[in-house]
This record gives C-alpha cells, sequence and structure tokens, in this order.
C-alpha cells in the first residue's frame, strides 16, 4: 500500500478543513473499498480523512414522515433500524447483502453511495425510496436527488472538498411496499450480475397502481431508473399481465455490457426476471 497520511477529525468543521487540502484526499466512512483500491493502486492518496468519528455523519433517526441516514452509520445498523420497524424493505435487504456480516458492520451505506459502482446493491433501493442526498463543504450544502448523484462508473458529483453528509428518504405510504433482489453467480459475497430494486403504491380498493419506482443495478455505467415501466405501471391495474409487460419495458432502460459475469443479453433476460419478481413481492408485502 502507498504511504499516505491519516486524519480522524471529530468534529465536521475539522474534517471539512481536511477534505479542502491541497492534494488527492480521500474519505473514509468505512473503508471496505477505498482501503483495497489503494492496496491495488486503483486509487491514490496523499491524505486520508477517517469520518467515523464525527458526530454528524452517525446519524441514523427514524420518523414519521423520513428515514436520516448518516453518510458513516454502518449498513448492519440501517438493517437492524429498518427490519425492527417494518419500513423501507428494499433498503433492509439490500444493506444486508454488503459482503459478509464483517464488512457490513464496517462499511456505510453512504460509502457505498459515494464508491458509485454500477452494481452497488443499496442504490437501487435508495432509488425507489426516492432519496436525496444532503452534501455539505466549506463553501456551503447542497441537496441532490440521487438519481442525478452519479457521473459514471466510480464518479459521482462530488466536488473538491464536498462530502455526502447524509441520505434522507421520505416515508412511504402505509399503501406502497418495496423489494430488492440481485443475482449473482455464488450464494453469497459476490457482485451483482444484475440488480432491481421495486416499489409499488397501490390503490386497496380498486387496485390501480398510484405510484411504481423500478431501478436497476449492474446493467449500464450508473444506476438507471426504468421509467418507460413505471410510467405504464401509474394508473394501470396491478396484475399479471401488467407485470409482464412492465418487466418487458424495464429492459429498455439497460444497457448492459459482456464481461466475465455475463454478456449483455444475459443481464438483459436478468433485468426482466428480476423485475417481475420484486413487483410480485411486493404485491405480496400489500396483501
Amino acid at each position: 500500500m502507498p504511504n499516505f497520511d491519516y486524519e480522524a477529525p471529530t468534529t465536521l468543521k475539522n474534517a471539512l478543513k481536511f477534505l479542502s487540502e491541497q492534494g488527492e484526499i480521500r474519505p473514509l466512512a468505512g473503508g471496505t473499498d477505498i482501503i483495497d483500491q489503494l492496496k491495488s493502486n486503483r486509487r491514490n492518496a496523499d491524505l486520508v480523512v477517517d469520518l467515523k468519528r464525527v458526530p454528524e455523519l452517525l446519524a441514523l433517526e427514524l420518523t414519521d414522515t423520513q428515514l436520516r441516514i448518516g453518510s458513516a452509520v454502518s449498513c448492519t445498523e440501517v438493517h437492524k433500524l429498518t427490519a425492527e420497524n417494518g419500513c423501507f424493505p428494499a433498503l433492509s435487504e439490500a444493506s444486508e447483502l454488503i459482503g459478509s456480516i464483517h464488512i457490513q458492520n464496517r462499511a456505510s451505506i453512504g460509502g457505498n453511495v459515494c464508491n458509485a459502482a454500477p452494481s452497488a446493491d443499496t442504490i437501487p433501493a435508495l432509488l425507489v425510496h426516492e432519496a436525496i442526498a444532503h452534501t455539505t463543504s466549506t463553501e456551503g450544502e447542497r441537496r441532490i436527488p440521487l438519481i442525478d448523484f452519479f457521473a459514471g462508473p466510480g464518479q459521482t458529483v462530488l466536488q473538491k472538498g464536498e462530502i455526502l453528509k447524509e441520505l434522507v428518504l421520505p416515508t412511504s405510504s402505509p399503501n406502497a411496499a418495496s423489494a430488492y433482489l440481485r443475482f449473482i453467480p455464488r450464494n453469497e459475497m459476490d457482485i451483482a450480475v444484475a440488480g432491481v430494486g421495486s416499489l409499488l403504491e397501490v390503490d386497496p380498493v380498486s387496485g390501480v397502481v398510484k405510484k411504481a419506482r423500478i431501478a436497476l443495478a449492474s446493467v449500464a455505467p450508473t444506476p438507471v431508473r426504468a421509467y418507460a415501466a413505471e410510467q405504464f405501471l401509474e394508473g394501470a391495474l396491478i396484475d399479471n399481465s401488467s407485470i409482464g409487460k412492465a418487466s418487458d419495458l424495464a429492459v429498455d432502460a439497460a444497457v448492459p455490457i459482456t464481461d466475465v459475469r455475463g454478456s449483455a443479453e444475459y443481464r438483459k433476460e436478468l433485468v426482466k426476471v428480476l423485475t417481475k419478481r420484486t413487483l410480485n413481492i411486493c404485491l405480496e408485502r400489500l396483501a
């Protein structure tokens, strides 16, 4: 591993001061990605700033209207809170899929977002729950819809000295449910060949879809929303026919590559299958 300086500030002010210095400054929210990247020379660093001691970045709060997740909060903490309260099920499922239990105890949801891997498991779940990224720097704060946060593989719209402070998710309607599924070659600790998060809000009397959200992982340079499928479902009666059509339309949002884990056509077929399954899971959870 290359040599670098290390700081572990205990205030947000000092953290932002270090992050605004000259050179290659790398924030560390969990370290499960950046440490490996430094070891393999995929990233360089003059200074690593550990954010795990900054109180504002460790906030985790669930209210009647929203869920706030500080950027340094671990996957384990998010999974425990959402599972115990029976809320944000797609995120609860996704946060339990990242690596091993040991990695989940250290890795953060914010770090998974900022690493910006197209295959990141938590991002589709966050997207279907319409997460807003709250960022901060010495210049001020920004609020960015998460779908606009990604600029390419491993790239975000964060500027020099700017960090993700927290993710804020609005509470879903009681008539809404979500789900996340991925396909991996092995049983665990693998990267998704494709992943799909879905959310449905359905009128309990008419069976008409009031809101549909579908997000895809590992099938484009960045995580994507399947807008055509969402628009088709909204206002439609939810049944096997509409779910099948939406699953076909979801494929239109996918622009996958062929690599050692699967061909582009294989990934498109996975999108169709996983979309259908997640939509059906949503329906089961609403029953």
